[in-house]
């Protein structure tokens, strides 16, 4: 079973509400991922998003810079919700979305990897290890590091919290 970094996108309401009421916040953000629309000309940015399995390497490579918040898993556990998966989801508030995206928007790509390869993630023992074989695994965390960057932004950008679990 793989392990798969997810995040949702909620109104500071929604994120009230859910934090209040956990198992409607799962069954809110399930419906929310059932019912994203497809992408293309017109369609509004999704409020569901999964870094596959980059999401270990991602922390790696954030810590490693010192970012200042943490995106990878959140900053506030939802108190008393089970059953999402590693462990319980957390949540950032609308500023830390805020601070993300700025801090985001100071790193490209290229720096998060800069000086790493996939041999350091090896002997850093990063999930999954089978993976981080040749240059274009470093490839594949920038790639999910790009999107989750488009992801924050337009979070930030519309005043959403966003909720983040490992499942």
């Amino acid at each position: 079973m793989s392990m798969i970094g997810n995040y949702a996108r909620l109104t500071p309401a929604e994120l009230e509400r859910a934090v209040r009421d956990p198992d409607w916040g799962r069954k809110f953000i399930g419906e929310l991922a059932e019912t994203e629309p497809d992408e293309g000309p017109g369609a509004s940015p999704a409020r569901c998003f999964d870094t596959d399995k980059a999401w270990h390497a991602l922390d790696f490579l954030l810590r490693r810079q010192a970012f200042p918040v943490e995106v990878v898993f959140g900053e506030e556990e939802i108190p008393g919700a089970d059953g999402w998966g590693q462990g319980p989801p957390c949540y950032l508030t609308p500023g830390r979305v805020r601070a993300a995206a700025e801090a985001f928007a100071a790193m490209p790509a290229e720096a998060l990897a800069s000086g790493v390869t996939p041999d350091d993630l090896v002997q850093a023992d990063i999930y999954p290890d089978i993976i981080w074989v040749g240059d274009e695994s470093l490839d594949y965390v920038t790639n999910y590091y790009q999107a989750l960057v488009q992801f924050f932004q337009a979070a930030a950008r519309d005043g959403h919290a966003m909720v983040v679990w490992i499942g």
